[in-house]
């Protein structure tokens, strides 16, 4: 998946001032977006965050799923920083869609979890692809990031793409009643890494 880049503009926000730059896949016309506060190419392992989108979680307020608490503070965290990249990426449900999460959350809601919903909708657990990263990362010619993420999935996946994953930093967060058990099931089935067992290379 190739994408090239489109336009930018400036995109203030409670946290501080980001730039966003747009990024478009010209045989799918899928959009992607990239984050970005601060002088990026002054930093040798800039921060980093992989977001794929969760238009019920980061923009919703759902309680069924931790992303859109791992937005706020990744974002957070760049500003504290004062630099950083966040690659937003429009997949939404693991790369299911919109419609499909909605049919997966209708089984969940009868008792299966993350997974087995997928499954039974005919999907592979996880079908999102990073390989758009790549361009994304050449455009800022960034090779060498410290990734906010609790997938080691994720880590593999840039790293094929050529991307120095200098530090892996934990984003765990938004834990609540309603998203234990999904939770639970990223890391007994997706292999997410949460509490001290994650925290490698810290």
């Amino acid at each position: 998946m190739s994408v090239v880049y489109v336009a930018s503009c400036k995109l203030p926000t409670a946290l501080g001032e980001f730039t966003m730059h747009g990024f478009e896949d010209p045989d799918t016309r899928k959009e992607h977006v990239a984050l970005v506060l601060g002088d990026i190419q002054a930093v040798d392992s800039i921060l980093c965050r992989v977001h794929s989108e969760c238009l019920t979680g980061d923009s919703l307020f759902s309680m069924r799923c931790d992303c859109g608490s791992q937005l706020n503070v990744a974002m957070e965290r760049v500003a504290k920083e004062g630099a950083g990249i966040i690659l937003y990426l429009r997949q939404e449900g693991r790369g299911i869609g919109l419609i499909n999460k909605i049919r997966a959350y209708a089984l969940q809601d009868t008792g299966a979890d993350t997974v087995e919903a997928n499954e039974r909708l005919g999907f592979d657990a996880d079908l999102r692809d990073y390989t758009m990263c790549k361009n994304m990362f050449l455009h800022f010619q960034i090779s060498r990031v410290r990734l906010m993420t609790n997938n080691l999935g994720k880590v593999k996946a840039l790293e094929k793409l050529g991307i120095e994953i200098v530090e892996r930093i934990p984003l765990e967060t938004g834990e609540n009643d309603h998203n234990a058990r999904y939770l639970a099931t990223k890391a007994g089935k997706l292999g997410h890494l949460f509490g001290k067992k994650g925290k490698l290379g810290n």
